[in-house]
């Protein structure tokens, strides 16, 4: 069964009908229906299109937070060959919250990172819904110095509410873990690519996405803050959450306006999950396209064109 958000509701009624209608259809008590099923897909698409050309920018947030939209794992899956998985921070322990290792890309040699926020009660508990602990970020900085080590590009995949606020994680050093991996990003001689696939919270999102070339998927958000968040601060009410998603400019249009992202990657009408190949597809693509842009380069003017880009952001807005 297909998950439906609120907003959804006219197309999911739609498709119930239809749904119904089939099930008739199958029983053999539903004679002459085709007609009646063409008409009612004609009119669930058209009302699908509607819905998504005016998403507000909670909307959005709504669908990148999808429970069917797809994750980092059907990422990989998807996109990467000979994957093997490295585990471990050498420091603590392992975090299953961040998917980190090596293998091909489309032929190319890289090394992977990607936060999974798990498809079902069990893997979310065991990926802690894919926020991260300080071992994940150390274990990240790992798959980097090793990166740099042996020349493969970095292909990050965000996907996190933001890093875990838990007492133990501030004990080992939450804030200083995130730090040195966003200082590692920047200090790549190789190139990195991050594409923001569903959430990109705050410096739990941007520890990894300190890239070369950064870009969202059409419905994913990126923020210093969840809205929930930020409207809990600014005005100690979370249910103003919409007021604060419009207002912090979070969606892939606001960011690619301000340049503080470099593309946006379409979606299938009614967000990634509804035809997950094609979006992990298009997204091969521009990685592919991203990654050729640094061929020939030498390593010192990769690590500076990453430095001056993050550098430049805000200053056309001054």
């Amino acid at each position: 069964m297909r998950s439906f958000l609120e907003f959804e509701k006219p197309v999911a009624d739609l498709e119930g009908q239809i749904q119904s209608l089939r099930r008739l259809a199958e029983g053999g008590e539903g004679v002459g229906v085709e007609d009646e099923i063409a008409a009612l897909e004609a009119k669930a698409k058209d009302a699908l299109v509607s819905v998504y050309a005016r998403l507000t920018p909670w909307q959005k947030t709504q669908v990148a937070r999808h429970p069917d939209r797809p994750h980092a794992s059907a990422y990989i899956s998807g996109l990467i060959t000979e994957f093997t998985e490295l585990a471990g921070d050498r420091t603590f322990a392992e975090d299953y919250a961040v998917i980190a290792g090596l293998g091909r890309f489309r032929g190319r040699p890289v090394a992977v990172l990607a936060q999974e926020k798990g498809s079902d009660t069990q893997s979310r508990l065991h990926r802690n819904f894919g926020m991260a602990r300080p071992e994940g970020y150390r274990k990240a900085v790992r798959i980097m110095e090793l990166a740099d080590k042996f020349g493969l590009p970095v292909i990050s995949l965000v996907d996190t509410a933001g890093a875990y606020p838990g007492i133990g994680a501030e004990e080992r050093g939450q804030a200083e873990a995130i730090a040195r991996s966003t200082d590692a990003c920047l200090a790549l001689r190789v190139p990195n690519v991050a594409v923001i696939i569903g959430e990109g919270g705050s410096g739990g999102a941007i520890a990894l996405a300190t890239a070369n070339r950064v870009y969202m998927l059409e419905h994913a958000i990126y923020s210093v803050i969840s809205p929930e968040g930020a409207a809990s601060i600014l005005w100690r009410d979370p249910a103003r959450a919409q007021d604060a998603a419009t207002a912090m400019k979070i969606t892939a249009a606001d960011l690619q306006e301000l340049a503080v992202i470099d593309g946006i990657i379409r979606e299938p009408v009614g967000g990634a999950h509804r035809v997950p190949d094609d979006v992990i597809a298009r997204t091969g693509d521009v990685i592919a396209a991203a990654l050729d842009r640094y061929v020939g380069q030498s390593p010192e003017e990769i690590r500076k064109s990453r430095q001056e880009k993050f550098l430049a952001i805000g200053r056309t807005l001054v």
